[in-house]
């Protein structure tokens, strides 16, 4: 296996499920494409459990059974992995907001077990369980008017009659809205929450005249004042299991905040190494799709950058600061962008940040006609775009499938694939993605079975996808709000 700390890999929107290339070096030029694998394990899939509402986050739980946000159910959902049988855990439709065809809702979902150092009967303390999801105030937001937030609250969990209770608001005033929500939840081994939150889809479709504010870093006073929405979009936070902000958060700007990343776009992928290392996946624009390692203080670029600095296929166009004409006189198009908004080449920006370990996503040269005409009508190009747009990312540590150790899972959205990227010895690097099941469905998470020969993919209820023959859009999913089983062949 060849490792690459900087791959270029793709999928040819041309021949999607249908022909794939092998990936080639980043020096190389013209689309690439994950490599298919000519052999490996065998799997069975199978249909565990429908009629779920949009599962966001999947994960197998501390009672051994699977548990799904449900961001359109407004709910929470335990399934029994035998039989498929659900059953209704949190009911959020009270305090719970979604929009239809927005990307809000009841959305990450973290398990923190019993530790020797908390509870000072030396039980352990309590498991809880963190829920993040959107809610509703009177509050509109500076600039943008948003009336959206979203909290991180935390229950109890009674691992005898699976029930929660208890809540506790952990941090909330949080970025919300109906674009780029991220909202990957986890538990590190220091026992803190990472959790993404994405730029809310500033400066582009129905929010191109809201700012960017990915590289916008939170003052003392916003601190002090918990006023979040603004300066923690397009950010990755790590927070105290109580809210507060760690001590040894790193100081950023002059200022500690949960704030421990920040130039990210739509970081749905998160998720540790035993070894602690922290890997995300970010969703590009038109190209580069992104798997980064994430470490305290640094910058990722966007919107400055996409993938690499190299000036290929991507340029800031700044919506908002339009002039003479106001960004609100103009119609919104992600390839022909009216002279009055001002463009910035990748180069001629200056900033520091950190480039990603692999990308997923033509780095295409400049030029690059991202009209294909198999998403013409309704003017779908997006759907064409060289992206694939992941939607998670686990690391698999299992023995339970032959050489998979170490290695990335990846959902997609739009490309209706599950890849795999194999981590490299010193886990710096990953090796070039090979693609392992692909479906006519948006694959939005991943759970693991305990032994790892089982992989549960939970899929959206609607939205987009490639069709699997030609490429083009496609509303027709196979398994509409699912989780389906994909177990190893023994």
């Amino acid at each position: 296996m060849k490792y690459r700390s900087t791959a270029l890999v793709a999928v040819s929107a041309l021949a999607l499920g249908v022909t794939l290339a092998t990936s080639v070096p980043a020096t190389a030029g013209g689309p690439t494409g994950p490599s298919s694998p000519a052999s490996g394990p065998e799997f069975t899939k199978s249909v565990l459990a429908t009629g779920l509402n949009d599962p966001y986050e999947l994960l197998w739980g501390p009672d051994g059974q699977l548990w799904s946000t449900e961001k359109s159910g407004l709910k929470v959902t335990r399934i029994d992995p035998d039989t498929g049988e659900t059953t209704t855990v949190l009911d959020l439709t009270n305090e719970a907001h979604h929009t239809e065809g927005g990307q809000d809702g009841v959305l990450g979902l973290a398990f923190q077990e019993p530790d020797p150092h908390r509870g000072g009967d030396g039980s352990g303390g309590d498991t809880y369980v963190y829920v993040s999801y959107t809610y509703m105030t009177d509050t509109p937001a500076e600039v943008t008017g948003e009336t959206r937030r979203l909290k991180i609250v935390r229950y109890t969990l009674d691992c005898d009659d699976h029930t929660l209770s208890d809540p506790e608001e952990i941090l909330t005033g949080l970025p919300s809205g109906t674009d780029h929500q991220s909202a990957r939840l986890r538990i590190g081994q220091d026992g803190k929450l990472y959790y993404t939150v994405g730029d809310q889809g500033a400066n582009q479709l129905a929010h191109f005249c809201n700012p960017n504010w990915a590289q916008r870093l939170p003052t003392q006073d916003e601190v002090d004042q918990g006023a979040w929405f603004g300066p923690y979009q397009g950010k990755i936070l790590r927070i105290d299991p109580d809210g507060s902000v760690p001590e040894d958060n790193p100081v950023i700007g002059g200022v500690r905040s949960h704030v421990i990343s920040y130039g990210h776009r739509n970081s749905q992928g998160l998720d540790f190494a035993p070894n602690g290392t922290l890997y995300q996946s970010d969703q590009g624009p038109k190209t580069d799709d992104e798997v980064n390692i994430i470490n305290p203080g640094n910058n990722y670029g966007w919107p400055h950058v996409v993938g690499w600095r190299d000036d290929r296929a991507y340029a800031y166009a700044n919506w908002s600061a339009s002039a003479p004409t106001p960004c609100a006189d103009l119609t919104y198009d992600d390839i022909d962008v009216p002279p009055s908004v001002p463009q910035q080449k990748e180069t001629d920006w200056n900033g520091a940040f950190v480039p990603p370990i692999s990308t997923l996503g033509t780095t295409v040269d400049s030029g690059f006609d991202f009209r294909d005409p198999k998403c013409a009508e309704g003017g779908l190009y997006f759907i064409c775009y060289p992206t694939v747009a992941p939607s998670s990312l686990t690391y698999y540590a299992k023995d339970g499938v032959p050489g998979w150790k170490d290695s990335l899972l990846l959902t997609t959205l739009k490309d209706g694939s599950v890849f795999r990227l194999k981590v490299s010895p010193d886990g710096g690097g990953v090796g070039e993605p090979e693609r392992i099941w692909t479906s006519q469905n948006r694959y939005r998470a991943i759970a693991l079975s305990p032994d790892g020969g089982t992989v549960y993919v939970a899929t959206d209820s609607a939205g987009l996808v490639r069709d699997v023959n030609t490429g083009a859009p496609s509303a027709e999913l196979e398994n509409p709000g699912s989780v389906l089983a994909f177990s190893v062949q023994r």
